[in-house]
């Protein structure tokens, strides 16, 4: 059974408190496109995420607001801006890198909250089951690609009635396998 891999570039979730304090008192953000995930979306906003060495200009803000805020990049973004960011699932924030982060009306810095996602299949409870396979079982996924096939070990399953069947890598990942628009996974036991 195949499905769809998607790259998730370098973003930001944030808290209704740090998206008043960086957008400005009572700011909704503004959709823009939905993602794959039921309920979740790109917003229109951006922001400056600021490391010791240097800064990303630009970065996306995702929505809904969470109730913590948390900036998911690359291994390569994160050396770039001097952060020592671990792999982690989202939502893994205890004891993760800091940095700040600058919008249009203010700054937050966070202590803690800046990660590298973990490659991950979102799965349905139904789609696992069909996969064979069951909820934080970690897997291996083979990605046929033109010239740079490859196989991704450590790939956590996530499974929930919540989800929509689709696993996520990042850029240094997506990179790697040399993906394009539309590149499909299936797993390899």
């Amino acid at each position: 059974m195949k499905f769809l891999v998607e790259t998730s570039a370098r973003h930001v979730h944030v808290t209704k408190e740090d998206l008043a304090t960086l957008f400005g008192e009572g700011y909704e953000l503004t959709w823009k496109k939905d993602l794959s995930q039921p309920g979740q979306f790109a917003c229109e906003e951006r922001v400056t995420v600021v490391g010791p060495k240097r800064e990303l200009k630009g970065v996306s803000i995702l929505g809904p607001c969470r109730k913590a805020t948390q900036v998911e990049l690359s291994l390569t973004d994160a050396r770039s801006i001097g952060v020592a960011a671990p792999v982690r699932e989202s939502g893994d924030l205890a004891g993760s890198a800091p940095c700040k982060i600058i919008g249009p009306k203010g700054e937050v810095e966070i202590s803690e909250g800046v990660i590298v996602a973990k490659r991950h299949i979102h799965a349905t409870l139904a789609e696992a089951e069909a996969l064979g396979v069951t909820n934080g079982q970690i897997v291996s996924v083979k990605l046929d690609t033109d010239g740079r096939s490859l196989v991704f070990g450590d790939v956590v399953v996530r499974a929930s009635d919540s989800y929509a069947l689709a696993m996520h890598i990042d850029t240094d990942e997506s990179n790697a396998a040399g993906c394009g628009k539309e590149v499909f996974g299936e797993i390899v036991k």
